[in-house]
């Protein structure tokens, strides 16, 4: 591979810390003319804190051989002509260095001086490139990239290595003829004893989805659960409002926009964009997601409207899957394409037996019709996955675990394992609410992606009431005030997510917070895939106020804690342990426990899983 080269001047240098000294005085640094003769080019070489570095090669461009710092750094390299030459400074574990010796740098003595100090660069990036286009065998051949002084290519087992790094934040680059070029992001944190590994990384030669290749579709955003809501208008409060939008938490791809009657994907019609041609096998914009597809949620619905369209010029929409286990993926429509150009909502299904007991991406998207200024939307409500169509503003069909839940078990059954293990409940950024929805909690949504936010990685049941999604001390659900009717079985409202139990992952730890003087009560749950119903008593606590109460919920009283002070939150911690080997919905709801005329809150900092 090549080393990283450092041809700088001297501001430069001073830029990495170095210090390079000529022992003339030039006034001129670019007279580069020959003296005659032969001199001797010395100096010492030294780290970032000073300290001396033995065992440098140092170079000298147009001159024969080389010589080695010694254990005190210092060099000298004799029967140098006095011209212009590029001095080179190489160790292994250390970023190559490169300074330039002019005529005039040769003093009275024909002795020219420089010294220099190298950045260590101990650091290296790994890896394995894979065939995507031959059953995934090792990829020789492919050009891995930081930049174009830093560059290797995968040998015959696929593997690479990208040397000679400072730890820091990289964007890699793979590329190779008649493939899809890859890039992937590395941090500081990623360096793990000076190695950041990024493991196997498939590249094809396709992209079955508009600029996504192979190796995107496999890091997919999963779609864990079987029901997606998107907009504002409470047309069925609370399960219908904008609190309860996760839309917008969504991976989109192409033009998108949150709006206040749900989420549209937009025709890509801006400047050179309307001469994009029309296509109706290939999205314009589109939404997707890894699912699993089982017989309990094999039928896609869409309830969708749309914008700019009637029923002379309507949108085209459909649904595309990715089938990854294939030799070649592409993507494959599924049904026709649908025509919609009404601002009334209305329901469209898909069928996905095809691809039941597999997990595959599916994208929704929208196509373009005509090239030109063509300017559609299709406004987005609701995704939802079942084993049948799902109309209007009602819940999923099926068998109750509770009754008055609206958790089935079919949704149990067929919500996807969770992979990750830590959530928190704080946002990133705070949100604001506009007519439009088109700033504000859209893009504070779209943060909670980058913390495993609760928000984003759980489902929400809003059964009574809405929850307060940003507030500084964490995600909060919350109970009705005055008018709540008392009930310790059905919750106002609740999150859930299933994982996978057993030795490592069965602790459940919540950090929580209430406010006011009255108890909030709440419940811990967990759902087996056979629908029975486990009400979970903490083991310990550390709540100013803590007691079991009806029904298998708990009350607590505890007023401490913020995003700045996480130790002051009141701890609950649940054994799983029973449920090792299984696979378990958990649920957090939180109940209209007693009739006091204020609501009642359960704040989420975080939820650990260990």
């Amino acid at each position: 591979m090549k080393r990283i080269r450092i041809l700088r001047t001297f501001a430069f240098a001073l830029l990495l810390g170095t210090i390079v000294s000529f022992a003339s005085s030039c006034s001129d640094d670019d007279d580069d003319s020959v003296k005659v003769g032969y001199g001797t080019v010395s100096g010492t070489v030294s780290d970032l804190m000073g300290n001396p570095i033995s065992g440098v090669d140092v170079t000298i461009s147009d001159v024969e051989g080389s010589v080695t710092t010694g254990s005190d750094g210092k060099y000298t390299f004799a029967n140098v002509s006095m011209e212009k030459h590029a001095v080179s400074f190489t160790k292994q574990g250390y970023v190559t260095i490169s300074a330039t010796v002019l005529a005039n740098s040769f003093d009275e003595n024909k002795v020219a001086s420089i010294s220099l100090s190298m950045v260590d660069a101990k650091s290296k990036i790994t890896g394995k490139l894979l065939d995507g286009n031959n059953n995934g065998l090792p990829l020789a051949g492919v050009t891995v990239s930081i930049n174009a002084e830093n560059t290797t290519t995968s040998g015959s087992d696929g593997t690479f290595a990208i040397e000679y790094l400072s730890v820091g934040d990289y964007t890699i680059t793979f590329s190779k003829a008649e493939y899809v070029t890859v890039k992937k992001s590395v941090s500081k944190a990623d360096f793990v004893n000076d190695v950041a590994n990024l493991g196997e990384i498939l590249m094809s030669g396709s992209e079955p989805l508009p600029g996504l290749g192979i190796n995107d579709l496999q890091n997919a955003d999963k779609w864990y659960y079987n029901e997606y809501r998107g907009g504002g208008n409470a047309d069925a409060y609370p399960h219908w409002d904008w609190a309860c939008d996760y839309f917008s938490s969504m991976t989109f791809v192409g033009n998108w926009e949150e709006q206040w009657e749900g989420t549209t994907l937009r025709i890509q019609n801006d400047g050179d964009q309307q001469k994009n041609p029309a296509n109706l096998d290939t999205f314009d914009s589109f939404t997707y997601g890894s699912k699993l597809i089982s017989e309990d949620n094999k039928i896609l619905s869409l309830r969708v409207r749309t914008h700019n369209a009637d029923e002379a010029s309507p949108v085209y929409f459909g649904v595309q899957v990715v089938d990854l286990s294939e030799a070649e993926p592409t993507a494959k429509k599924v049904g026709d394409t649908k025509t919609y150009g009404s601002g009334d909502y209305t329901d469209f299904d898909f069928d996905l037996s095809e691809y039941v007991g597999k997990e595959v991406i599916v994208a929704v998207g929208i196509y373009r019709k005509e090239t030109g200024d063509y300017w559609k939307q299709l406004v987005l409500r609701a995704i939802r996955f079942a084993d049948q169509k799902v109309e209007g503003w009602n819940w999923l069909p099926g068998t109750e675990v509770v009754e008055g839940w609206k958790l089935t078990t079919e949704m149990v059954r067929s919500t996807m394992v969770h992979t990750k293990k830590s959530f928190t409940g704080i946002s990133p950024m705070g949100a604001g609410r506009d007519v439009n929805m088109t700033s504000g909690y859209p893009a504070a949504y779209q943060s909670w992606r980058e913390v495993s936010h609760i928000g984003h990685e759980w489902a929400y049941m809003p059964l009574n009431k809405d929850p307060e999604v940003t507030p500084s001390e964490g995600f909060l659900i919350k109970t009705k005030g005055g008018d709540g009717v008392v009930n310790t079985k059905v919750p106002e409202s609740y999150f859930y997510s299933k994982y996978a139990i057993a030795t490592g992952s069965n602790k459940l730890t919540l950090k929580t917070r209430n406010f006011g003087s009255n108890y909030t009560y709440f419940k811990v749950s967990a759902v087996e895939e056979n629908g029975t119903v486990t009400h979970l008593s903490p083991v310990s606590n550390t709540a100013t106020e803590a007691a079991a109460a009806e029904d298998g919920c708990w009350k607590f009283k505890h007023d401490k804690g913020g995003k700045d002070n996480p130790n002051d939150y009141a701890s609950f911690v649940y054994d799983l342990s029973p449920f090792d080997g299984e696979n378990v919905v958990l649920t957090f709801g939180v109940y209209k426990g007693e009739q006091n005329g204020d609501e009642s809150k359960l704040v989420f900092y975080n939820i650990d899983l260990n």
